[in-house]
């Protein structure tokens, strides 16, 4: 061993103390020490008063609790500026769209998705008829999901449509009449 690797040895008046008695002790004494100079120890270290500014009373330093000085998480920090601009309910709303494939679940995501949203009414276009049907049948329970994930009042009602089907119309003109037939079969 070297000098440096030497174990420290307590004096000899605390060599027959071990682990946290000896600590305490040396503790003790060296505050007993500081004490003899004049030096107010043994009550942890003062924190300045805070400065007063202007008529406010209130304090400006944040201390150990959570406060509106720190940090926060991207999420609540957007939270708070739609809240202050009162953006709230078209967050909402584009929460309907952003959110839709865990607000209706995978399986209705895949057949159905969100067209539009207008005086609370949102459009549901569905790939298939059969889709449109049994939604409506659900439509209920959709809404119930849309307002837990959302919030209440966001979406008042549903509307869902199956597929379009092709349109013959071109031009801005459109000339009355049945159109083309016999196309399909």
């Amino acid at each position: 061993m070297t000098d440096a690797e030497d174990p420290i040895e307590p004096p000899a008046h605390l060599a027959h103390l071990k682990g946290m008695d000896l600590v305490r002790r040396a503790l003790e004494e060296a505050r007993g020490a500081a004490r003899e100079q004049g030096k107010n120890v043994g009550r942890g270290r003062q924190a300045p008063a805070p400065r007063r500014t202007g008529s406010s009373s209130r304090r400006r330093w944040s201390g150990p609790g959570p406060d509106v000085r720190d940090p926060q998480t991207l999420g609540a920090a957007t939270s708070d500026v739609a809240r202050s601009r009162g953006w709230n309910g078209r967050v909402a709303e584009g929460a309907v769209f952003g959110r839709w494939h865990e607000v209706v679940g995978a399986q209705i995501a895949d057949h159905a998705v969100p067209a539009s949203l207008a005086d609370g009414v949102l459009t549901v276009t569905a790939e298939s008829t059969a889709w449109a049907t049994q939604l409506r049948m659900v439509q209920a329970q959709l809404l119930a999901k849309i307002a837990a994930a959302v919030g209440d009042g966001v979406v008042t009602g549903l509307k869902i449509v199956g597929p379009v089907g092709p349109s013959w119309r071109k031009g801005p003109y459109r000339v009355q009449g049945r159109g083309p037939r016999d196309t399909y079969g």
